[in-house]
């Protein structure tokens, strides 16, 4: 008997939101209908701004508790249960994508998924049915995190989902003094960066820093930019580059998220 082959998967960059992302009007639909519009996955495999670790760590394969990471919400949101299948023969795959010289690989496997994974997957997988592993950013560096999502591009022949979730501009200090008004550098920096990644400019955008107007006002750090390269590596040279599926503001914050594939 022929077994059918895993559809080749998409690679994505999606902006999170906080917990109170849920209670939008508009967001969770968009997320939803994204999911809706994708090929069944066999496996999530998520990157995630509120993991920093290195080496670069598996979080758990089996099923464990939220991390809640976040301080001074309403109580329901410490409420959310997201019990998604862990997923070990993943982890297997990623260890033996990565391991090499200079590249190690920890488990750390009571790490259960934080609010950058499972916020976003409540909207778009609400019946948590789909193994997920979370992996560990090991770096900031651009051209690094670039690298690994190149070397994890082959998962998605197996019909593994590779999501880097952050935010396409954060910077939640200076957004306080606009009075959630969109401010110029969020607009500005939104505007580069979608015509960076219309036109495939992978430079430009490893480079943010410096190509970008605003760069470091929309990023003072780069942990919500950075999954966005582990989702370049991994989509690397699909036709057209990136297509952005959801934009717009969310409190001044650009949310643009995009589909590789």
């Amino acid at each position: 008997m022929t077994v059918a082959r895993p559809e080749r998967m998409p690679a994505l960059y999606l902006s999170h939101g906080a917990p109170p992302l849920a209670d939008d009007p508009l967001w969770p639909a968009e997320l939803a209908a994204w999911s809706a519009d994708l090929p069944r996955p066999t496996a999530v495999l998520m990157v995630s701004a509120h993991w920093e670790e290195a080496p670069l760590a598996l979080g758990a394969t089996g099923t464990v508790p939220l991390v809640y990471d976040f301080w001074g919400f309403p109580e329901h949101y410490y409420q959310v249960r997201y019990a998604a299948p862990g997923a070990p023969q993943l982890a297997d795959s990623v260890r033996k994508l990565l391991r090499a010289p200079g590249m190690p690989v920890q488990d750390i496997p009571d790490r259960g998924l934080d609010h950058g994974a499972y916020v976003p997957l409540v909207e778009m997988f609400p019946d948590a049915d789909i193994p997920v592993l979370q992996i560990s950013l090991p770096t900031l560096d651009p051209r690094r995190l670039y690298e690994i999502g190149r070397t994890l591009a082959p998962l998605r022949d197996e019909g593994v989902l590779i999501i880097g979730s952050g935010f396409f501009t954060h910077n939640l200090a200076a957004l306080r003094q606009t009075g959630g008004q969109v401010p110029s550098w969020s607009a500005e920096f939104d505007d580069w960066g979608a015509r960076a990644l219309a036109a495939a400019d992978v430079d430009a955008l490893l480079d943010f820093e410096h190509k970008a107007p605003a760069g470091r006002l929309a990023h003072p750090r780069t942990e919500h930019f950075a999954p966005l390269f582990v989702t370049m590596g991994a989509g690397e040279g699909e036709p057209g580059g990136a297509r952005s599926v959801i934009d717009g503001f969310w409190m001044g914050l650009a949310k643009r998220s995009v589909q590789y594939g």
